[in-house]
């Protein structure tokens, strides 16, 4: 029999990725500036004009729990603060971990013990 996956995901502990570099604006929102390198997006900036970096401006809660990730803190208690700051927020604990799963798969984030 196959051993499965034991650990919780709300004890995952995300990371942020230290090649990203970011800004906050007055009112708090966020801002992630991303670099893109490599032989395709060379290609892609000179014949297709992309830009070498992209900006990402974040939402409320987007901005709220990028600002909270501290390379300490699980996504349990990340979701308990979220809920203290938007308590009138629907479905806060599934619409955090669908964020952090896209900010994982973009490489933005990884989880605390993984390489």
């Amino acid at each position: 029999m196959k051993d499965k996956n034991k650990r919780n995901y709300l004890d995952f502990v995300p990371i942020k990725n230290p090649d990203i570099e970011y800004q906050t604006d007055d009112g708090g929102q966020v801002t992630l500036f991303i670099e893109w390198k490599g032989f395709y997006h060379r290609i892609a900036q000179k014949f297709f004009h992309r830009p070498r970096v992209s900006d990402i401006q974040l939402d409320d809660y987007g901005s709220f729990v990028w600002l909270a990730i501290d390379d300490i803190k699980n996504v349990h208690q990340l979701s308990k603060e979220l809920d203290a700051r938007f308590p009138k927020m629907e479905k806060s604990l599934s619409r955090l971990i669908k964020f952090l799963e896209i900010l994982r798969d973009n490489h933005l984030i990884r989880w605390k013990g993984e390489k």
